[in-house]
């Protein structure tokens, strides 16, 4: 689990990272865009696990503080994991709360926190928490790309006893306006 997590902020910086932009690196104002990835999720019964993809839409709003930006935002994923056939995660959707550091005028390292909410096929729904850290880079005006990387938790899923922690990692495409 750790070696998956490490390649994929790799790889995540490295996309983010290696796009260059023409922008005056000002990060304040509203966003819309698309988010796909992979999902890696566990239950506190032996066996009984999943991992897929993992995809979905993104919204959120950004204030610009100098070296500093905070934001906030929603997302909402659709995915299609199966737990080893108890069940399979249909969707997920986050309010998050961000606050990162301007590592260029145009490159925005940031870690993230929130509240989460994850619905499956036949054990009803059921609210949580996540924390995590990205990457964002403006590589044209009024566009960038970056990856996320998240830790859920979901315990006592649905009043079912079974505790659930998930992990996804995504790359993220957004217009900003």
């Amino acid at each position: 689990m750790r070696k998956k997590i490490l390649a994929a902020t790799g790889l995540a910086f490295l996309a983010a990272g290696s796009a260059a932009a023409q922008s005056s690196g000002d990060w304040t104002g509203f966003y819309g865009g698309l988010q796909v990835g992979y999902a890696d999720i566990d239950t506190n019964i032996s066996g009984i696990d999943g991992d897929g993809a993992i995809g979905g839409i993104i919204l959120g709003y950004d204030y610009d503080l100098g070296d500093w930006v905070v934001g906030g935002g929603f997302d909402y994923d659709w995915t299609d994991v199966d737990l080893s056939g108890a069940a399979t995660v249909e969707d997920v959707w986050r309010i998050k709360a961000r606050a990162g550091y301007k590592v260029t005028s145009q490159g925005l390292l940031y870690g993230i926190g929130g509240f989460a909410e994850a619905g499956t096929d036949n054990l009803g729904s059921d609210d949580g928490w996540f924390i995590g850290a990205g990457y964002e880079q403006i590589v044209a005006p009024n566009v960038s790309i970056g990856g996320e990387i998240l830790y859920h938790e979901f315990n006592d899923f649905n009043s079912s006893g079974v505790d659930v922690d998930a992990t996804t990692f995504q790359a993220r495409a957004a217009y900003r306006f």
